[in-house]
């Protein structure tokens, strides 16, 4: 058995995973805006909530720069105080057992590709598309971070007059749009034309996202997971008519671009680390 964490700034999610079927989990609110040790006191607690003798090792995706080699998390993303945390060290020495640190995009893609729609594919990559944008790459059936676990950051990318995480995520309903996501996604649910039409402008947008991706990595699939991905009916017409505008028409009819169905994916990716 191992212990997977998905760590963020809502909310710390922890389980006990066997195989691909999660046991146990605790869920609870992170205290984001407390001290450093204050979180870390918060995750080991919820650790030892589903702690057993026959786990053998902890998993966890964090939403920063890592490395992953020595297991230090750099920055996280909504945790202010989380500016330089030797987490494997720490959970080592807790707990005695192995432990990988990694980030939580990786995480979600290699849940994706072990336990979900991935595993029909040796490279493939994994977009997250939620509160931001966040990518992981599979390399013949390996995950790929890069040096600091950030290859495939392609939300940071320039785009428009900002980059492609202002338009490819949640943030663009409401930046630009002046609702939500899923204030959209309801009115579209009932056939709102206005709704629709965002939708479709939101689709061209993702369709040049998908672009950048086979330009850099020429997969055989990408997998769409993230809160946005519960929509992906409603601007997948749009997605693929700007895809159509690549200039190699021969990847696009090969390209395989589905949402990710995976329950707890970044979940079962991280205790897989």
């Amino acid at each position: 058995m191992k212990i997977g964490i998905d760590l963020g700034g809502t909310n710390m999610r922890v389980a006990l995973v066997d195989g691909d079927v999660i046991r146990k989990r605790v869920i609870r609110p992170c205290p984001a805006k407390e001290a450093e040790a204050v979180v870390t006191g918060q995750l080991l607690d919820q650790i030892r909530e589903v702690m057993n003798p026959e786990v053998t090792g902890i998993g966890v995706g964090v939403p920063s720069v890592v490395d992953a080699e020595k297991g230090i998390v750099y920055n996280v993303a909504n945790i202010p105080s989380w500016q330089e945390v030797h987490l494997k060290d720490i959970l080592e020495k807790e707990f005695g057992i192995p432990a990988s640190i990694n980030n939580d995009s990786n995480c979600f893609t290699l849940g994706v590709s072990v336990f979900g729609e991935g595993k029909a594919f040796k490279n493939m990559v994994g977009v997250t598309m939620g509160t931001g944008i966040g990518s992981g790459i599979i390399i013949d059936g390996k995950l790929y971070g890069g040096r600091n676990t950030g290859a495939g950051e392609i939300g940071a990318l320039p785009y428009l007059t900002m980059d492609y995480e202002h338009y490819c995520s949640s943030g663009f309903f409401t930046k630009f749009h002046g609702r939500t996501g899923k204030e959209f996604g309801e009115l579209a649910s009932h056939g709102d034309p206005k709704a629709l039409a965002v939708w479709q402008e939101f689709g061209q947008h993702v369709g040049d996202l998908m672009q950048v991706v086979l330009y850099t990595y020429d997969p055989d699939a990408i997998i769409i997971g993230g809160g946005i991905a519960s929509a992906f009916s409603y601007f997948e017409k749009a997605m693929w008519e700007q895809l159509a505008k690549f200039p190699y028409p021969e990847t696009v009819k090969r390209i395989q671009i589905l949402p990710a169905s995976l329950e707890d994916a970044a979940l079962l990716g991280a205790s897989a680390l």
